[in-house]
């Protein structure tokens, strides 16, 4: 049976102005065992002067490493979004985002197909992104490396587009980052859905959904920035634990996606409950 374990996405401190290294220091002072940065190519003005929480993957690794130390708390992933159909942009950022989770100590980077080009048809499309993938993979494989894809966009967000995604390059260090949020919202059954992709899952999002924004959202858009605070929306959170303890092949990181710290801290008190 897998272990469940409670991690938080850097996520839930998008709106509190404060840097990097606050926001891993918050997550360890709500309890969270895990936490999972975001992290981007280039410099940007508000990271830089640490006005918001992303770390620039031309900074120094050791820089995650050391405040997740110092904090007493471990990575689950690094949230490594880029548009796989876009290899001119995805393939060289998802090979430096591994070569950045190697040496922070990161397990998993998480991504999805991303926005497609306006002039590529669904054929060439998959093409383009299994490039990217086999290419990313050849740096994941040695290193230990595991790529996560997402239910987010125009292809994922049906069980079958995931699911050929995932399939497009035959390698160990390719699995599911399941979002739990973003399948109910397509749409679909999030519990069916996760059942059958358990046994590739690698990490999860830990995303609920509010009923206003489910009435007002569901089967309308591929997915969401963040959701509402687990057990306050429609997320059954004890059937997707119990999903993923029987189905799981390894031990995997539920890392709460949410907006702010208050969500946060009552997303972990459910979860710590229901696992107890």
């Amino acid at each position: 049976m897998a272990k469940v374990s409670i991690g938080v996405n850097m996520e839930f401190v998008r709106h509190d102005d404060k840097s990097f290294e606050w926001g891993v220091d918050k997550a360890a002072e709500l309890g969270y065992e895990y936490c999972e940065p975001m992290v981007h190519w280039g410099r940007e003005l508000l990271s830089e002067a640490g006005y918001f929480h992303s770390v620039s993957m031309l900074d120094d690794p050791y820089r995650i490493k050391r405040a997740c130390q110092k904090a007493g708390i471990k990575l689950s992933g690094l949230s490594a979004h880029t548009p796989l159909c876009k290899p001119e942009i995805g393939t060289e950022y998802l090979k430096q985002a591994v070569r950045f989770a190697a040496e922070c100590g990161a397990p998993v980077i998480n991504t999805d197909e991303g926005p497609k080009p306006s002039w590529t048809t669904e054929n060439e499309d998959f093409v383009l992104m299994k490039y990217t993938l086999r290419e990313a993979s050849y740096l994941a494989e040695p290193r230990g490396i595991k790529i996560g894809i997402e239910p987010h966009q125009q292809y994922s967000k049906l069980p079958m587009g995931l699911d050929r995604i995932s399939r497009l390059v035959d390698s160990p260090a390719i699995g599911i980052n399941f979002d739990t949020g973003n399948s109910y919202l397509a749409g679909q059954d999030p519990y069916n859905w996760l059942e059958s992709v358990v046994g590739r899952l690698v990490h999860l999002h830990a995303k609920d959904i509010s009923v206003q924004q489910s009435d007002k959202e569901r089967g309308k858009v591929t997915g969401t920035p963040v959701g509402c605070a687990c057990g306050d929306g429609v997320i059954d959170w004890k059937k997707v634990i119990d999903i993923v303890k029987k189905g799981a092949k390894q031990d995997i990181v539920f890392s709460v996606e949410c907006g702010t710290i208050d969500q946060a801290k009552r997303s972990i008190a459910l979860l710590k409950g229901l696992l107890a």
